[in-house]
């Protein structure tokens, strides 16, 4: 039988509080650039950072690198007309256009970011145009995946 005292309760709720911050990329100061694929795109609030974050967590099933990395998102941009209340765009392409997990992955996307504080609505466009190629990888993508 394990008996937890206040002191011990206490020290594992630091503890946890410890493991979060370290999972949870500092804020950054406002306007500020973020890596996506091979490009720099301009972030100016915390929602749009945000958004970011979240669409790093999802990925191709068949590719063990995120879709941000991977160059798979074309353009994401924020409208709030009310406060607290963003509609959420994106346009993002596949790896392949035949890709039978692109529903998936759109549903992916969706989901993640509507789970951003604030977000009411998100609309994933699917596009082919340009069609991707590796060239918009990150290099640390290309790296993981070992294309030179």
């Amino acid at each position: 039988m394990e008996i937890h005292s206040a002191y011990n309760l206490k020290r594992m709720e630091d503890h946890t509080q410890q493991q979060s911050a370290l999972r949870a990329p500092a804020l950054p100061v406002f306007p500020t650039t973020e890596m996506a694929g091979s490009r720099e795109v301009e972030v100016s609030t915390e929602i749009e950072w945000k958004v970011w974050q979240a669409l790093r967590e999802c990925y191709d099933p068949e590719i063990p690198v995120n879709i941000v990395d991977l160059g798979l998102i074309y353009a994401m941009w924020v409208e709030e007309e009310l406060p607290g209340e963003a509609n959420v765009f994106i346009r993002m392409t596949l790896t392949a256009p035949g890709c039978g997990m692109g529903p998936m992955i759109a549903a992916d996307v969706k989901r993640r970011v509507s789970q951003v504080p604030h977000v009411r609505n998100v609309l994933v466009e699917l596009v082919f145009d340009p069609i991707w190629n590796t060239g918009l990888m990150s290099d640390a993508a290309k790296l993981m995946l070992n294309i030179g």
